[in-house]
């Protein structure tokens, strides 16, 4: 959300509205939405005084509380038929030409905007190579980040752990190989190439201090990985838990991220390797080949290729079920997966949480649910810890809807002349191997909001973004608000949300709430402890 003014009257405005929002709080519980709004408002204008105008990030209030923010939705509305291709076909042709424009400056960037659009329906590294238009800052290449992420989640083919090492991304796994690969006393410093090492963790899908997340997060990141990843899969001392994902009318996506945790907290504890089967969501046009009804379609999976064959081979023993070499998600029952002991194997590290979560005006200190919101937010982070090819570029035309106009705006302000067509152009070093692990660009601070988006008209000098889907009534029910979307909308458009509220500087949301529950988990596993929580329920965690 942006700021256009600070007017005195504006000023005087927002305090009473934010006073009037504390007494709503106190005196009707049924207010709660609107405090959180409200607070959101007061928070975003501090902010606005002080610092460069601030974007908000707009959710939905529905089951899941599913983000209205930054998409105009990337998926088609029918059920079961469109593709990526025929969503991105779409965007472009909402695109606005500008005709007959008095201002030179807006149709520059409209038309900048315009061949940004085209080159997302691309299959390469072309967004990010055309020579007839400057880079685009807010989008990735996608391409080139899902075989990278590939390496580092896969041992080499002659068994080495993977590349691991402090040199960050590209600049690792080329320059550092190139240079120290036969120098032991190198890798030995860089490398955590020993499964059993005492040494600090670097698993490369964590940013920030260890301060700036969750207690070990780093090293409980990397015993999963080790524990999920066996170098011989066919090892006879191996045992698997084989489990599709929840896919009973009702579930929303926050409820099988959150059984899936409990599954893995389950594996871990018996020590096997947890195999993710049918993925009901994925199971849509969108999903290619292997990827069809597989969580891969999203994310990396969550164990090798070689433990998901080795594990449907188990399946079809019969003496392998009765032996306990295989479990199924039927074997436990629901207490043990939603309310469960957590693994212990790393001690009680939620004990040393940091207090950076508000409800009511105070941080929560302590709670009897800090172990299960310490697992859930390290099983996230280890499920969703890399993107695949398919769910970047849904992240790309995503930030394009939102963004794009102003990403145009600030690289016209910057490159005076643009490139000349039929100009071959080349990366340098430094923009392939340095620059190209900077983040996509996005308008900041930003901050995501759990919250009803009809408000939003009452604040004109503020600028919302939010997604362009149909809201769920209050008298439809999951199962039927899904299906009127069709399952590739209603996959595609929440995930992409969830991912950007994760990324958002600061966020307010409602802890009572399963999606905003796991947003928090993600945002405390992604260097974002220190930003804290403002929680607008007042009596309720989860």
């Amino acid at each position: 959300m942006m700021s256009n003014g600070h007017s005195n009257s504006s000023k005087s405005l927002e305090r009473f509205i934010s006073r009037r929002a504390l007494q709503m709080g106190s005196s009707a519980p049924c207010k709660t939405w609107a405090l959180g709004f409200f607070c959101g408002v007061c928070i975003v204008y501090l902010f606005g005084v002080a610092l460069p105008p601030i974007q908000i990030l707009m959710i939905r209030s529905v089951h899941p509380p599913v983000r209205r923010a930054i998409l105009l939705n990337s998926t088609s509305t029918e059920p079961g038929g469109a593709t990526e291709t025929d969503d991105l076909s779409v965007l472009q042709e909402k695109i606005e030409i500008a005709t007959n424009s008095k201002d030179t400056n807006e149709a520059d960037k409209m038309h900048l905007y315009n061949a940004w659009s085209t080159l997302l329906d691309t299959t390469s590294d072309e967004v990010m190579k055309s020579s007839d238009v400057p880079r685009p800052p807010h989008l990735e290449n996608c391409r080139l980040k899902w075989e990278r992420n590939k390496k580092f989640d896969s041992y080499s083919d002659n068994g080495v752990f993977p590349p691991w090492t402090l040199w960050k991304g590209s600049l690792g796994l080329e320059l550092f190989n190139q240079n120290y690969s036969d120098s032991e006393e190198w890798r030995q410093m860089f490398f955590r190439s020993n499964a059993k090492s005492d040494r600090a963790p670097y698993p490369p899908w964590i940013a920030g201090s260890d301060e700036e997340n969750y207690p070990l997060t780093r090293q409980v990141q990397r015993d999963v990985w080790i524990h999920q990843h066996p170098p011989n899969c066919s090892d006879p001392s191996l045992r698997f838990l084989y489990a599709d994902w929840e896919r009973l009318p009702g579930f929303g996506i926050g409820a099988q991220l959150a059984g899936m945790s409990g599954l893995l907290a389950i594996a871990i504890k018996e020590r096997r390797i947890l195999v993710a089967g049918y993925y009901n969501r994925a199971d849509h046009n969108g999903c290619k080949g292997l990827a069809r009804s597989s969580w891969s379609c999203y994310f990396l999976p969550e164990t090798s290729a070689d433990c998901q064959k080795r594990a449907l081979d188990l399946m079809q023993s019969k003496d392998s079920r009765e032996n306990g070499i295989i479990k199924v998600k039927e074997n436990y029952t629901s207490k043990q997966i939603w309310a469960g002991h957590i693994p212990r194997i790393w001690g009680r590290p939620w004990k040393y949480m940091q207090p950076t979560t508000e409800i009511d005006g105070r941080l929560v200190k302590n709670h009897r649910k800090m172990d299960r919101r310490w697992w859930i937010a390290q099983a996230l982070r280890y499920l969703m810890r890399f993107q695949s090819e398919y769910m970047c570029r849904l992240l790309n035309v995503a930030r394009h809807s939102a963004f794009g106009m102003q990403a145009a705006k600030m690289v016209l302000e910057n490159v005076p002349d643009p490139p000349k067509p039929s100009i071959s152009r080349t990366e340098s070093d430094i923009e392939r191997l340095v620059w190209s692990e900077h983040k996509p660009y996005i308008p900041g601070p930003l901050i995501s909001m759990h919250e009803v988006i009809d408000e939003t008209k009452l604040y004109p000098k503020w600028n919302f973004y939010f997604t362009n889907v149909t809201r769920q009534d209050v008298n439809v029910s999951m199962a039927m608000y899904e299906a009127s979307l069709g399952r590739e909308t209603s996959t595609n458009y929440p995930l992409v949300n969830f991912i950007m509220a994760t990324e958002a500087d600061f966020f307010i949301g409602a802890l009572g709430s399963t999606w905003c529950y796991l947003i928090d988990g993600m945002r405390n596993t992604a260097g974002k402890v220190m930003s804290g929580y403002l929680s607008v329920n007042k009596d309720r965690f989860w």
